[in-house]
């Protein structure tokens, strides 16, 4: 597919440009932009154009036989960073500081998510194991390839705690309906009283709850114990928060409790049970 646009003004050049750019990609890649049309586009044409090239670009790169490097080969062979063994423990702060800028400088992004991770861990794992790691070899400007140190060394502690406050008690708790249920088990769920719920029925319940009251702020929840034994997790806490009807303020708080079970095929901690002190769902 080729087009001409050299007599159109430049804006309208652009938007032409871009959306040969979305149709052929549509049709030999089977990429999806929906509205063509561009009723909801509030992206800057130029802006949007570079992100479509480089797209493509990218495509056209994988479209051949892929090619894998070790990380190590990719960043030039550095040979000015030492082993762990030969760095003061004062130190790592700074020769981590000075890795991450060339892992960076060389479009390679290392992020932890977990705050327990330090810049010793960091330093140590990216030249003992990263290092090591094979990569896809290419080279387009503007992509960074990234690893997120979690993936190799997964926080329970952190991830479950996470996931059992801002995606299970403070979703609950919140006036918008729950959705997606990415850490849920999608069957045999528990919630107070009710056992053996589907996604749905569980879902079904908790939106009901949410229906009861014209608002509900002032959302506070709070950890106080995890605990972890086998493919079993727990998190415990409490919370509190107002709940508006009409013009009157019903004051809700109480103990909660999530409970976890660790799926030994992927790896994965769902959760299969909670427990909400204070509410009747």
């Amino acid at each position: 597919m080729e087009a001409n646009f050299e007599n159109l003004p430049e804006d309208e050049k652009l938007k032409a440009e871009n959306d040969f750019l979305k149709m052929k990609m549509m049709l030999e890649n089977g990429a999806h932009f929906g509205d063509m049309q561009g009723g909801n586009n509030s992206l800057d044409p130029a802006i949007e154009n570079i992100f479509l090239r480089n797209v493509m670009a990218f495509e056209e790169k994988f479209a051949g036989e892929r090619k894998v490097i070790k990380l190590f080969d990719k960043i030039g062979r550095p040979a000015q960073f030492e082993p762990v063994s030969k760095i003061s423990a004062n130190d790592f702060e700074i020769v981590w500081k000075e890795l991450d800028d060339y892992l960076q400088m060389k479009n390679i992004c290392l992020t932890a998510l977990s705050p327990k991770v330090t810049a010793q861990e960091l330093y140590r794992f990216t030249v003992e194991e990263l290092f090591n790691e094979e990569m896809d070899d290419f080279d387009i400007d503007g992509f960074t390839t990234n690893f997120t140190y979690d993936e190799f060394y997964p926080d329970v502690e952190y991830e479950n705690t996470n996931a059992a406050v801002d995606d299970c008690i403070k979703a609950i708790l919140c006036k918008e309906p729950i959705g997606w249920m990415t850490h849920f088990k999608s069957y045999n769920l528990v919630l107070n009283n009710h056992v053996q719920l589907s996604e749905d029925e569980f879902k079904a319940k908790i939106n009901s709850f949410k229906q009861a009251y014209d608002d509900i702020n002032n959302i506070e929840v709070a950890v106080t114990a995890f605990n972890v034994q086998g493919n079993c997790c727990t998190v415990k806490g409490n919370y509190s928060c107002a709940a508006v009807v009409d013009k009157d303020t019903v004051q809700l708080s109480g103990d909660w409790e999530v409970a976890f079970e660790r799926d030994t095929d992927l790896n994965y901690w769902n959760i299969n049970n909670v427990q909400i002190a204070g509410i009747n769902f």
